[in-house]
Protein backbone atom coordinates (compact mmCIF):
# COMPACT_ATOMS: atom_id res chain seq x y z
CA UNK A 1 0.00 0.00 0.00
CA UNK A 2 1.55 3.20 -0.71
CA UNK A 3 2.39 5.81 1.73
CA UNK A 4 -0.74 8.42 2.30
CA UNK A 5 1.55 11.16 3.00
CA UNK A 6 4.68 10.73 0.55
CA UNK A 7 3.75 12.28 -3.08
CA UNK A 8 3.17 9.26 -5.65
CA UNK A 9 5.63 8.24 -8.35
CA UNK A 10 4.83 10.19 -11.82
CA UNK A 11 3.30 13.14 -10.27
CA UNK A 12 5.43 15.30 -12.36
CA UNK A 13 3.29 13.86 -15.44
CA UNK A 14 0.00 14.06 -14.01
CA UNK A 15 0.63 17.23 -13.26
CA UNK A 16 1.25 17.82 -17.24
CA UNK A 17 -1.73 15.68 -18.30
CA UNK A 18 -3.95 17.56 -16.08
CA UNK A 19 -2.93 20.65 -17.20
CA UNK A 20 -3.26 19.85 -20.72
CA UNK A 21 -6.81 18.14 -20.25
CA UNK A 22 -8.13 21.16 -18.15
CA UNK A 23 -6.66 23.30 -20.55
CA UNK A 24 -8.46 21.44 -23.41
CA UNK A 25 -11.57 21.60 -21.71
CA UNK A 26 -11.36 25.41 -20.99
CA UNK A 27 -10.25 26.12 -24.89
CA UNK A 28 -13.48 24.44 -25.95
CA UNK A 29 -15.07 27.73 -24.20
CA UNK A 30 -12.81 30.05 -26.35
CA UNK A 31 -13.61 28.32 -29.39
CA UNK A 32 -17.15 28.35 -29.13
CA UNK A 33 -17.55 31.78 -28.51
CA UNK A 34 -14.78 33.25 -31.02
CA UNK A 35 -15.74 30.30 -34.10
CA UNK A 36 -18.88 28.75 -33.10
CA UNK A 37 -17.00 25.66 -32.65
CA UNK A 38 -18.27 23.23 -31.16
CA UNK A 39 -21.52 23.84 -32.64
CA UNK A 40 -23.63 26.34 -30.34
CA UNK A 41 -26.80 28.00 -29.88
CA UNK A 42 -25.20 30.86 -28.64
CA UNK A 43 -24.26 34.47 -31.19
CA UNK A 44 -20.96 35.49 -31.24
CA UNK A 45 -19.78 38.21 -29.25
CA UNK A 46 -19.51 41.65 -30.58
CA UNK A 47 -15.86 42.66 -31.14
CA UNK A 48 -14.60 44.32 -28.34
CA UNK A 49 -17.38 43.50 -25.91
CA UNK A 50 -17.01 41.68 -22.49
CA UNK A 51 -17.79 38.06 -23.65
CA UNK A 52 -15.52 39.13 -26.63
CA UNK A 53 -12.57 39.61 -24.13
CA UNK A 54 -13.65 36.84 -22.36
CA UNK A 55 -13.52 34.62 -25.44
CA UNK A 56 -10.07 35.73 -26.32
CA UNK A 57 -8.30 34.96 -22.79
CA UNK A 58 -10.12 31.75 -23.37
CA UNK A 59 -8.68 30.94 -26.93
CA UNK A 60 -5.30 32.36 -26.12
CA UNK A 61 -4.95 30.82 -22.75
CA UNK A 62 -6.04 27.71 -23.27
CA UNK A 63 -4.14 27.29 -26.48
CA UNK A 64 -0.90 28.34 -24.30
CA UNK A 65 -2.09 26.06 -21.42
CA UNK A 66 -2.39 22.88 -23.21
CA UNK A 67 1.17 23.57 -25.06
CA UNK A 68 2.67 24.38 -21.64
CA UNK A 69 4.27 27.66 -23.47
CA UNK A 70 3.88 30.92 -21.14
CA UNK A 71 2.20 28.43 -18.22
CA UNK A 72 2.46 30.52 -15.45
CA UNK A 73 1.85 33.84 -16.91
CA UNK A 74 -1.32 32.18 -19.03
CA UNK A 75 -2.42 30.10 -16.08
CA UNK A 76 -2.72 33.43 -13.57
CA UNK A 77 -4.02 35.56 -16.21
CA UNK A 78 -7.41 32.64 -16.78
CA UNK A 79 -7.57 32.31 -13.12
CA UNK A 80 -7.96 36.23 -12.17
CA UNK A 81 -10.58 36.26 -15.54
CA UNK A 82 -12.70 33.08 -14.26
CA UNK A 83 -12.74 35.06 -10.54
CA UNK A 84 -13.96 38.00 -12.29
CA UNK A 85 -16.36 35.84 -14.36
CA UNK A 86 -17.66 34.54 -10.96
CA UNK A 87 -17.72 37.71 -9.28
CA UNK A 88 -19.29 39.32 -12.28
CA UNK A 89 -21.96 37.21 -13.73
CA UNK A 90 -22.35 34.26 -10.59
CA UNK A 91 -22.18 36.01 -7.01
CA UNK A 92 -24.71 38.67 -7.60
CA UNK A 93 -27.47 35.95 -8.23
CA UNK A 94 -26.59 34.12 -5.25
CA UNK A 95 -23.78 33.66 -1.93
CA UNK A 96 -23.73 30.03 -2.26
CA UNK A 97 -22.00 28.59 -5.46
CA UNK A 98 -24.87 25.76 -6.33
CA UNK A 99 -27.78 28.11 -6.24
CA UNK A 100 -25.72 30.74 -8.63
CA UNK A 101 -24.32 28.50 -11.32
CA UNK A 102 -20.45 29.03 -10.43
CA UNK A 103 -19.19 25.85 -9.59
CA UNK A 104 -17.40 25.19 -12.74
CA UNK A 105 -15.90 28.64 -12.83
CA UNK A 106 -14.26 28.23 -8.88
CA UNK A 107 -13.06 24.95 -9.90
CA UNK A 108 -11.50 26.09 -13.27
CA UNK A 109 -10.56 29.35 -11.01
CA UNK A 110 -8.60 27.23 -8.69
CA UNK A 111 -7.32 25.10 -10.81
CA UNK A 112 -5.54 27.66 -12.84
CA UNK A 113 -4.42 29.17 -9.58
CA UNK A 114 -2.80 25.57 -8.66
CA UNK A 115 -0.92 25.41 -12.13
CA UNK A 116 0.27 29.01 -11.91
CA UNK A 117 2.07 27.69 -8.51
CA UNK A 118 3.12 24.53 -9.55
CA UNK A 119 4.12 25.10 -12.80
CA UNK A 120 3.82 23.19 -16.13
CA UNK A 121 5.28 20.03 -15.44
CA UNK A 122 7.76 17.91 -17.50
CA UNK A 123 5.65 17.60 -20.57
CA UNK A 124 5.11 21.17 -21.73
CA UNK A 125 7.04 23.61 -24.28
CA UNK A 126 8.58 25.85 -21.28
CA UNK A 127 10.82 22.91 -20.70
CA UNK A 128 12.14 22.41 -23.68
CA UNK A 129 12.72 26.27 -24.21
CA UNK A 130 13.29 27.27 -20.89
CA UNK A 131 14.87 23.94 -19.05
CA UNK A 132 13.84 21.89 -16.12
CA UNK A 133 14.45 24.26 -13.03
CA UNK A 134 11.44 26.91 -14.41
CA UNK A 135 9.22 24.28 -15.01
CA UNK A 136 7.62 23.27 -11.56
CA UNK A 137 9.11 19.55 -11.71
CA UNK A 138 9.82 18.04 -8.80
CA UNK A 139 13.05 16.51 -7.85
CA UNK A 140 12.34 12.41 -7.40
CA UNK A 141 14.47 11.08 -4.51
CA UNK A 142 15.86 7.28 -4.66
Amino acid sequence: MPDLIQPLPGRNYMLSVMRIVVGLVYLQHGLQKMIGFPPTTAAHPGMFTLLWFAGMIETIGGTLLVLGLLTRPAAFIVAGELAVIYFYAHFPRSFWPAANGGNLAIAYCFTFLYIFFAGPGPWSLDRLIFGRARTGAVPTTG
